[in-house]
């Protein structure tokens, strides 16, 4: 009996030293490894455009997501619903990007176009003497934007800015303007999505003029928030001037192109498009000039001149 105890302690002595030699020799379960994905840095480049003549600019790189690491949570019953918070963010990452209606203009490809510096004093370096805004879009938009105002079409798609002094307009590839209309003291240019236009200024005084211009709330040369104090291109006199796209070089434009809202220059640089489907023009007169624009009351009197006021010439 005393020798059976014995082994049986023995045996059980022996058991728990195994196990603890055992236990001793497994590894330890390997740490939770997170994956994270970060975003490439976006390359460098002028005005963020594309470089290539004449060549497509290359897609966007697709957004990517980063994923902060989880803490755990304790598991839960079927019936247990999910919190508010939960909800609200399964419902944020379900719901697809909303866009505007109508048209923008995009940060086209590349073109030739060539410019120089000239001199050029304004007669008021702050204060244009003349401003005019060419609204644009799509037939639909247009449609709409037209039902509860006048409405005067305009087949040749100009348009007169400060009484008749410069004419404006868009011009598509083939070398014909778009049509047009006036609403509600507005002028309106009907473009189509993915075509390609530029803008058109006529000189129509005897004086050299400055214009500043603006597509979709920037600066066509320096692609910047537009400004009366910034400058602009050189209008030489009954000269016609053509603006083809977004200035990059001295040598090089990136064209304006009509696209989507979300897809315009000024909705993927600046992230605001409030100010999209406007082109503005800002004129200024040079030092010693002023030019008289053609304004309704000069037109009135003209109509209204007598020719006969007199009986007899008298000395001046």
């Amino acid at each position: 009996m005393v020798t059976m105890r014995r082994l049986g302690f023995l045996g059980l002595g022996m058991a728990t030293l195994w196990g603890a030699v055992g236990c001793a020799a497994m590894p330890p379960p390997p740490a939770a490894v997170t994956a994270v994905t970060l975003a490439p840095s976006a390359p460098a480049g002028y005005a963020g455009g594309p470089q290539a003549l004449d060549e497509p600019p290359p897609p966007p790189p697709p957004p990517v997501s980063v994923m902060a690491p989880q803490p755990s949570m304790a598991p839960q019953s079927a019936s247990a619903a999910p919190s508010p918070a939960l909800k609200s963010s399964r419902h944020a990452d379900a719901a697809p990007p909303s866009d505007r209606p109508g048209l923008g203009t995009q940060w086209g490809e590349t073109r030739t176009s060539h410019i120089s510096m000239v001199s050029f004093e304004r007669a008021d370096v702050g204060s244009p003497f003349a401003t005019s805004a060419l609204f644009y879009n799509d037939e639909e938009g247009a449609r709409a934007m037209a039902a509860s105002s006048g409405f005067r079409r305009t087949p040749s798609g100009m348009f007169t800015v400060a009484g008749g002094l410069v004419s404006v307009g868009l011009r598509d590839e083939g070398g014909r303007f778009y049509n047009g209309f006036s609403a509600g003291g507005r002028s309106y240019s009907v473009g189509e999505s993915g075509h390609r236009y530029t803008i058109v200024l006529r000189n129509n005084t005897r004086f050299r003029l400055e214009a500043v211009l603006s597509v979709d709330g920037l600066d066509v040369l320096d692609g910047k928030p537009a400004a009366f104090g910034k400058r602009g291109y050189i209008l030489d006199p009954r000269a016609e001037l053509e603006i083809d796209g977004f200035r990059q070089t001295m040598d090089a434009v990136a064209a304006f192109r009509f696209g989507s809202v979300r897809g315009s220059y000024a909705g993927q640089k600046t992230g605001d498009t409030r100010n999209v489907g406007v082109i503005g023009v800002a004129l200024f007169n040079e030092v010693g000039t002023t030019p008289v624009p053609w304004s309704a009351e000069e037109v009135e009197r003209r109509r209204d001149a007598n020719p006969f006021p007199g009986q007899f010439a008298t000395p001046p």
